[in-house]
């Protein structure tokens, strides 16, 4: 997968926050055991969690308690979740050592980056992407992670009937994702066309949504399924 087209422009601002203790004595501890770090190569998922169960992958799991929680309950699914801002990597590794959780691992690094050289091909079974960026001036929108080039590499990591499940708070961006997401041959809408998911179960709310509830924002979930040729 090396030889797939890199994106020149990147849909985060590193703005790392200062490390807690706690974070820093994690990070130092922690990631020898549940760290990956970043290679330009494909990785053996069994070998890292020492089983063939399904894989799901979140990109941006912010302080990682939500992502946490679905590991905690879902202990037959493996976990990888990618964060590239340290205070959120060193607070997940501190909760995983705190409650034992074993079918879960952190990667700390750009996911684009991730996707395109180290992910194996059909190896996940779900992809996760909850409440990224909006970029919501116009002007700024080109760096939307949810575009056409980065749905046709999910394509190729997914298994067969894999999935993708996006959330988002900003209306604009839910229906960006939408038409995006429709017009891509390689998905089909897990909901009649052009309709949005009801919120499953399995996604826990995150306190960021619960703020954003109580200002009145609504929230968008899509699941798309993949359809290999």
């Amino acid at each position: 997968m090396s030889d797939a087209p890199r994106r020149t422009i990147k849909s985060f601002i590193l703005r790392q926050g200062r490390l807690t203790h706690g974070q820093q004595r994690a990070l130092e501890e922690q990631w020898p055991i549940f760290g990956i770090d970043y290679e330009a190569r494909p990785l053996d998922l069994k070998a890292l969690f020492g089983n063939d169960q399904p894989v799901i992958l979140e990109i941006g799991f912010g302080n990682g308690e939500s992502l946490l929680q679905m590991a905690a309950e879902n202990p037959e699914q493996n976990f990888i979740g990618i964060e590239v801002h340290r205070p959120g990597v060193g607070h997940l590794l501190h909760l995983i050592q705190q409650q034992g959780i074993q079918n879960l691992r952190v990667m700390n690094h750009d996911a684009i980056d991730i996707l395109q050289n180290q992910i194996p091909e059909h190896s996940l079974s779900r992809v996760q992407l909850y409440f990224p960026d909006p970029w919501h001036k116009k002007k700024h929108n080109k760096r939307r992670i949810v575009q056409p080039a980065f749905l046709d590499t999910l394509a190729k990591l997914l298994r067969t009937d894999g999935k993708i499940h996006f959330a988002t708070d900003w209306e604009p961006y839910a229906e960006q994702m939408m038409a995006t997401l429709e017009q891509h041959p390689l998905f089909e809408n897990s909901q009649p066309a052009g309709q949005f998911t009801p919120k499953p179960d399995y996604r826990p709310e995150t306190k960021f949504e619960r703020r954003g509830q109580r200002l009145g924002h609504g929230v968008w979930d899509l699941i798309f399924t993949v359809r290999h040729k």
